[in-house]
């Protein structure tokens, strides 16, 4: 049997495993649906394989599983996630489990990151 101390371990590994996964500024609207506080609106502010960051302006409990729904360059999202952290107004967001939308999100960073680096080539 797994005791607290054991799986708090686990999981600060597995969120700093995920951590270095890189991010890209991605600004699109998203929907949030919240068990404790209904639908809520907000915007993007950077996406990964892994998670999301989004401005809100009502506040949702970290720890608490939500929908979210957004709109990927090639295909609508909807997956579920965990608030994971707060920063003002800034909430970041854990994929809970890959689903259908994993390789939407791998095509998504990639080309993001194709973006960034040719714009920081021409910036140079």
């Amino acid at each position: 049997m797994q005791t607290d101390t054991q799986y708090a371990a686990e999981t600060l590994q597995t969120i700093a495993d995920d951590r270095w996964k890189p991010r890209f500024k991605f600004e699109v609207d998203i929907s949030i649906r919240s068990r404790t506080c209904g639908v809520l609106r907000g915007r993007t502010v950077d996406i990964s394989e892994s998670g999301i960051a989004a401005m809100l302006t009502i506040e949702v409990p970290l720890r608490e599983i939500v929908e979210l729904s957004f709109t990927l360059p090639d295909a609508p999202a909807m997956l579920c996630a965990t608030v994971r952290q707060k920063n003002a107004f800034r909430y970041g967001f854990e994929f809970v489990v890959p689903n259908t939308v994993s390789e939407s999100l791998r095509r998504t960073c990639r080309d993001l990151a194709v973006d960034e680096h040719l714009f920081a080539g021409l910036h140079t």
